[in-house]
Formats: C-alpha cells, structure tokens, sequence
C-alpha cells in the first residue's frame, strides 16, 4: 500500500495534467458531515464490503479517514480484494485540516 501525505495530495489535485484520484472518505456519516475533501466520496468504513462494487478497481483510489488508522485498514482491504492502486491517506482529514486547509473544522 502507498501513503500520501495531504501536503502531496493537495498538489496532486492542483495539477490539471494529472487525473485525478477517487477520494474514499470511509469516516461516519457525523464526521464527513462535519469536515470533508471537496469531490470525496462517502462511503463509512464498515459498508466497504458490501459496496465496494461502486468503485472502480482500476481506478487510483486515495482512502481518507480522521487520523488514518481506517482508512489504512480500507485500503489494505481494499488490496486484498483485487483494487491495484490505493493510497492511505497519512494523518487523514485531520492532517489535511492542518496542512493544507486551516479553514476546515477539526474535531
């Protein structure tokens, strides 16, 4: 599995000549509702399994979470069931809150 710092994530998504990757936010409902990556989609952690068929397995999959515990488990899920390109993001929603967009509630 690969890790992106958000500092890294947010210049990939800057970059026009690059596509740009599915962002997985496997936080609750309560959470995503409270902070989020513009353009990430939601899908809480203990569903994956039983939607995982809604994403892409060749797409570039980036798993987000608060501090990324989760979405490291997502992501090594994710692997195991044939998914060839997922990156944890490290520090989660809470790094990017920090890092990258100050303006972003923390909790």
């Amino acid at each position: 599995m690969q890790n992106l710092t958000a500092p890294e994530l947010a210049v990939w998504l800057a970059d026009e000549s690059r596509q740009k990757p599915v962002l997985l936010d496997v936080r609750e409902p309560w959470e995503y509702q409270t902070c989020h990556i513009e353009g990430s989609v939601p899908i809480p952690m203990s569903t994956v399994p039983a939607r995982m068929q809604e994403l892409d397995d060749e797409a570039t999959i980036v798993c987000i979470c608060h501090h990324g515990a989760r979405s490291m488990s997502v992501a090594a899920f994710l692997e195991r069931n044939g998914f060839a390109n997922v990156i944890n993001l490290t520090g989660g929603i809470h790094a990017w809150a920090l890092q990258v967009d100050q303006s972003m509630p923390t909790y």
